[in-house]
């Protein structure tokens, strides 16, 4: 596959890049900092010497004298080695270091707050539709997803379910994050009916047969180790009662689709509508973070169920967001959106479809969802591409 230019850009200070397994945080570094020297503790042997003795880091540097640039990957698999970093920073040997992670779990206990202030950090996400250009598939990234190492394999799928896998068994059996893999990977399984809905960890208790705890550990592992997301609810100045529960995401529609059961009482639209509001989710998270706004992202929904799917939040931008997995819109489909005009006159409303037109209805721009996708670019307003007049 040809090398695809990625929006994440690479600051001048030290700085950390988290993001799950997958996503090219090692490809995008060694194409954007060549000359830079690199340590990998995926590498077995590699990872047992410093983790014997994490001092050895400063010979390693001491023995790359040339080094401006110095990038240690997957971090969280060695976090004593944070202790050496910080002294080298506190320096000022006009080095640079990187570190890499797809886990946050061994370093909010261990050395995260030490370079506090010292360290950007920085997230990595799947393709967005942008990146990809004139090659971005709807239909493929709603079936397959948008990870890099999925994305350019001769078997989506197979890659997927190994992806899978490997997660399971190196992140959390490695990590001895779980004493058994059966009933984890029975809460993923049902965790994935939660996807793109109101997040209740005590049903997912009773469907997987475990404890609540336990199922709120799980969660909170899933989203340590970066692969799920939680979606809070927008409150501000509120006006109605709204519910309480945040709604929850995998981070990559493909992985949301390989953990998903199928069978004769699934609906194939109920999981393409699953998939394609992931899919709208996994590109806001990767344009606001990208973007370094910070803009705030939730979504609306009254005690009475009225909801709005997205909500933006920021000094820029404010704009309630609808996804329909539909071809052909009815008047029903606009009741979320038109409830949130009510109490947020100020936001800008937006319902993206399957369908191929664009048009403004009862003040809610509708717009293709593909064509909103490929237009998110960081740095730019999620509507600066489909300016309309109000309709007065």
């Amino acid at each position: 596959m040809q090398p695809i230019h990625r929006f994440l850009r690479v600051p001048d200070d030290h700085f950390f890049l988290f993001g799950p397994r997958g996503t090219g945080k090692s490809t995008w570094l060694k194409e954007t900092l060549p000359d830079a020297v690199f340590l990998d503790f995926l590498k077995p042997a590699t990872l047992r010497m410093f983790q014997a003795r994490p001092e050895r880091f400063r010979e390693f540097v001491d023995g790359h004298p040339e080094a401006r640039t110095v990038v240690v990957d997957e971090v969280q698999r060695c976090p004593s080695i944070l202790d050496v970093v910080h002294s080298l920073i506190e320096e000022h040997r006009g080095i640079r270091f990187v570190l890499t992670g797809s886990s946050a779990r061994k370093l909010k206990k261990t050395g995260v707050d030490l370079l506090a202030g010292r360290a950007l950090k920085l997230s990595m996400h799947p393709f967005m539709a942008a990146e990809l250009g004139d090659t971005f598939s709807l239909e493929r990234a709603l079936e397959n997803g948008l990870l890099p190492v999925v994305y350019g394999a001769r078997s989506a799928k197979a890659t997927l379910n190994a992806y899978l896998d490997l997660y399971i068994r190196e992140e959390v059996l490695q990590e001895g994050l779980v004493r058994s893999l059966a009933p984890f990977a029975r809460f993923l399984e049902a965790a994935s009916f939660s996807h793109g809905t109101q997040l209740v960890s005590s049903a997912i208790a009773r469907e997987c047969q475990v404890g609540r705890t336990t199922v709120d550990g799980y969660l909170k592992i899933l989203e340590d180790l970066m692969i799920a997301a939680r979606l809070p609810v927008f409150a501000k100045r509120a006006k109605r009662e709204l519910v309480a529960h945040e709604k929850f995401y995998f981070f990559d529609s493909g992985v949301f689709r390989a953990l998903r059961p199928k069978g004769p009482l699934d609906r194939p639209s109920e999981i393409d509508g699953a998939a394609i509001e992931g899919l709208v989710f996994q590109h806001l998270r990767a344009w606001n973070d990208y973007s370094g706004t910070r803009a705030s992202l939730g979504y609306w929904r009254t005690k009475a169920g009225v909801e709005v799917d997205f909500v933006i939040y920021g000094e820029k931008d404010f704009a309630g967001i609808e996804v329909k997995n539909a071809e052909i819109l009815h008047p029903d489909d606009f009741t979320g959106l038109k409830s949130f005009q009510e109490d947020y006159p100020e936001a800008e409303s937006l319902l993206l479809y399957r369908g191929s037109e664009r048009f403004r209805r009862d003040g809610v721009l509708v717009v293709p969802v593909a064509e909103f996708l490929r237009a998110l670019v960081p740095g730019k307003s999620p509507l600066a591409a489909f300016h309309f007049p109000k309709k007065r």
